[in-house]
């Protein structure tokens, strides 16, 4: 039997120990070889260690983030228990590295975010644990570290979990004000450098009767979107044309985002609004009479239509909305600021544009978690709401009913650097 798997990230501020975390993860479960374990003993010898292994350096792999001994881009683990396979994005905790959390968060079940049992809930504690909310991440871990420097205390863990649930009030009403039903938030106090309460139980803690870190990924139910409860969403990456051997093929090529098509389907072009059936569903290994998400295809119609990449096929009793103007929630990305008026290339699925910043409705501010409107401008690390124009139509859904279809970036046309994610709303 397969067993299933669990994505998820680690998040914080700097030097709240998320790649020490992860280090223990996968050393007390013995998931490190032992040509690893002594390169990481050598590079903490290095380092200074006396002896005592720096297990950060399993997920530090840059020689800058070894230098500084902080996280710069995003760290990808794999391991597995015998109860689920895990994959672990380790997210920098900088500040100028917010960027490379929301790519590493962008496909987590859970985040586990972070806090020094000393220092307390900082504004990146904060920042982290929005975007984590605001990018539908299904649940969320508060893990207090670092208990051991606070002699394991018992009232200073209670101090921090009610000092959260504060924040966490306003977390998911502002991440999502139409949705009134809050995701829940699960406490474990750790000590990531000692091992405790980590993987296995700690004797300093008996005061604590809730699961390990490990045991609550292990067990943690996630709700997976069946293919067959999401709309079919298959945006055109390429249009197939062998040549000569093959002059009537014309297949469209991409990845199904989600749910499934079976051949002989009704479908539906977006955004030209052209409709057909699928004549025939191509993979490598041969036909097929049905696909399901993320299965890449080829797909066939009945009529010649006109269809080139970046369109959307889908169902017309499940059509995808249709338009030019959209509004989203945008992490921005660059040190220049962002502001009304700004012209920038938007890639939506498999879809390019251009779009204008028409307004920017609001900014989120990280102390208290709270809209300030209107706002001028958006600067590095910023989240707002905006409102974009776009040069030719997308089909788009909301973020919270379509992650594929829900998001896109932003990109500086003259740099050709990423500057901003949005999420449609």
């Amino acid at each position: 039997m397969t067993l299933d798997l669990l994505r998820f990230t680690t998040a914080g501020a700097v030097d709240d120990g998320k790649s020490t975390l992860i280090g223990r993860l996968l050393y007390d479960s013995k998931q490190v070889f032992e040509d690893q374990l002594a390169h990481v003993a050598q590079a903490s010898e290095r380092r200074g260690g006396s002896g005592a292994l720096d297990l950060a350096l399993l997920t530090d792999g840059l020689r800058a983030e070894r230098e500084q001994g902080i996280t710069i881009d995003v760290a990808y683990r794999y391991f597995a228990t015998p109860a689920r396979r895990f994959i672990i994005a380790d997210c920098p905790g900088h500040q100028q590295y917010t960027r490379n959390m929301v790519t590493g968060a962008s496909t987590a079940d859970v985040a586990v975010v972070l806090i020094d049992a000393r220092r307390g809930v900082l504004e990146q504690s904060k920042r982290h644990a929005f975007l984590s909310t605001l990018l539908g991440i299904p649940q969320l871990v508060v893990a207090i570290n670092k208990m051991d420097l606070v002699d394991y205390s018992q009232e200073r863990f209670a101090e921090l979990v009610e000092e959260f649930e504060g924040i966490a009030r306003n977390l998911w009403h502002e991440a999502h004000p139409d949705d009134a039903v809050a995701r829940g938030i699960t406490y474990v106090p750790i000590s990531a450098l000692r091992g405790d309460n980590v993987v296995d139980g700690s004797e300093h803690m008996a005061w604590y009767d809730g699961p390990t870190l490990l045991r609550f990924l292990e067990t943690v139910e996630v709700a997976y979107d069946h293919p067959y409860e999401k709309a079919a969403r298959f945006p055109v990456q390429w249009v197939i044309r062998p040549g000569a051997d093959a002059a009537d093929y014309r297949g469209y090529a991409g990845q199904l985002a989600s749910g499934a098509l079976t051949r002989g389907d009704e479908v539906l072009v977006l955004p030209g609004g052209g409709r057909t059936r699928s004549a025939a569903i191509d993979s490598y290994d041969g036909e097929l009479e049905e696909a399901v998400a993320p299965m890449s295809l080829t797909l066939r119609l009945q009529d010649e239509l006109d269809v080139s990449r970046g369109e959307l096929i889908c169902r017309p009793d499940e059509a995808a909305s249709v338009g030019r103007e959209l509004g989203a929630d945008v992490c921005w990305m660059s040190e220049h600021a962002l502001r009304a008026g700004g012209r920038y290339a938007i890639k939506h699925t498999t879809r390019s544009a251009t779009a204008i910043v028409d307004r920017i409705e609001d900014r989120v501010d990280v102390h208290t978690l709270e809209r300030t409107a209107p706002a001028d401008e958006l600067q590095l690390n910023d989240i707002g709401r905006v409102h974009v124009r776009t040069s030719v139509p997308l089909a788009f859904d909301a973020y919270s009913k379509n992650r594929r279809t829900g998001s896109f970036i932003m990109i500086d046309e003259s740099s050709n650097e990423t500057v901003g994610a949005g999420l449609i709303n």
